[in-house]
């Protein structure tokens, strides 16, 4: 896997899929400061709040017309364009002296990750094919998960000087840009030019893509359920402290990016539709393990399974969108998965809390595990094809 390296274009798409983690949780340090330094502002602590979020709100709307407008243009100039806006927006934050204006800036944002996501997606699947296209799927959520977790630690850290500094890190786009620039290929096979036979795309393609988009969109209203609920949930079995949530997120995003390393050789053996099944299994086994948990120590295991599966099922619904396609759809597919994935995490706390408000963790946890076992099964139908050469035939 970590061969790919060599691969000039790889390293370029994986400095542009770092970018997008950033998009959201970055800020959230700031949070606290950000309000105090704009509290003579109406609506402060509400706005301060829909910073965070505000990018995901525009990715979910846009990202179908930003996959559709690269295959039209080009997705090495839509990319360019995106990490640039991705610099001028995420910096905004320093110098920007109101908060509503700084509330605009984000949802330039999350245009700009909208952009970033559709076009990087689409040319992996022109750049990279079969075992290759799996290897780097793994390895791309693999660099996400560590270097996010780097710059989270580092937004921190910025944050404790002031509560614009960690708006400052949006400016490595600016260094990536020329790197982008110049390895990845000009002539652009992304448009609407065919490559080979074998581009036209799999048969009932819209069918497959359809089923994976709603597969990702749940699976992203329950994975959502750790990052918006976890903090409350540890404060009622008496561990409120800020460390004890850092520590289920660190063990969640630690656990992701190993399992994410052997993505491929999983995928290569167990085919398509039983990877992610068992990525499902995984998050099933997590909740489970969170519904049981009375204490940090189970609570840590069960966020581990939850990153665990997160590794094997992130990169099978972006492999899919642009593996199933036609090479002349790639960027519309790649944008009904980046909406599905961000409408799933925007809907999340308004599924959940009701649910927790009305059943209570426990229960809400069990009943998560439970859906989640029977998405497993939809996927280990649903998602088999007529000839998958990755795969292993599945036992009947």
């Amino acid at each position: 896997m970590l061969s790919l390296l060599k691969d000039s274009r790889a390293v370029a798409l994986l400095l542009a899929a770092s970018l997008t983690i950033l998009s959201n949780s970055l800020i959230s340090p700031s949070l606290p400061g950000i309000q105090a330094r704009f509290a003579d502002e109406e609506n402060a602590a509400l706005l301060s709040r829909l910073l965070v979020t505000a990018p995901s709100l525009m990715v979910a709307i846009l990202a179908p017309f930003a996959g559709a407008l690269a295959d039209r243009f080009g997705r090495r100039l839509q990319l360019l364009l995106g990490v640039a806006l991705f610099a001028v927006a995420g910096t905004a934050g320093l110098y920007i002296p109101s908060l509503k204006l700084l509330f605009v800036s984000r949802l330039f944002l999350g245009v700009a990750v909208a952009m970033i996501m559709t076009a990087q997606t689409a040319l992996i699947g022109d750049y990279f094919k079969g075992e290759k296209r799996s290897n780097f799927m793994g390895l791309q959520i693999a660099a996400t998960n560590f270097g996010g977790l780097v710059l989270l630690v580092l937004a921190g850290w910025l944050a404790s000087f002031s509560a614009l500094a960690p708006f400052a890190i949006y400016g490595i786009a600016l260094v990536y840009l020329p790197v982008m620039m110049l390895k990845l290929e000009k002539s652009d096979r992304s448009a609407s030019k065919v490559e080979t036979p074998a581009s036209d795309g799999e048969e009932n393609w819209v069918a497959t893509l359809l089923l994976v988009i709603v597969l990702a969109g749940l699976c992203f209203v329950c994975f959502y359920l750790l990052p918006t609920q976890a903090p409350y949930f540890l404060a009622s079995i008496g561990r409120p402290e800020p460390q004890a949530a850092g520590l289920l997120m660190g063990s969640m995003t630690l656990a992701g990016g190993i399992v994410s390393l052997f993505f491929g050789r999983v995928r290569m053996r167990l085919g398509r539709a039983a990877t992610p099944a068992l990525g499902f299994l995984g998050f099933a086994t997590g909740f489970i393990l969170f519904g049981f948990s009375e204490g940090l120590g189970l609570a840590l295991l069960g966020s581990a399974f939850i990153g665990a599966g997160g590794g094997l099922l992130m990169p099978t619904f972006l492999g899919l969108a642009v593996g199933i396609a036609p090479a002349h759809r790639r960027g519309l597919a790649a944008g009904a998965i980046t909406t599905s994935i961000f409408t799933g995490q925007f809907l999340s706390p308004f599924a959940s809390t009701p649910l927790i408000a009305a059943l209570g963790y426990a229960t809400t946890f069990f009943a998560t595990g439970a859906l989640l076992i029977v998405l497993a099964m939809v996927a280990l139908v649903g998602l088999r094809a007529p000839r998958d050469p990755a795969a292993r035939p599945l036992p009947v």
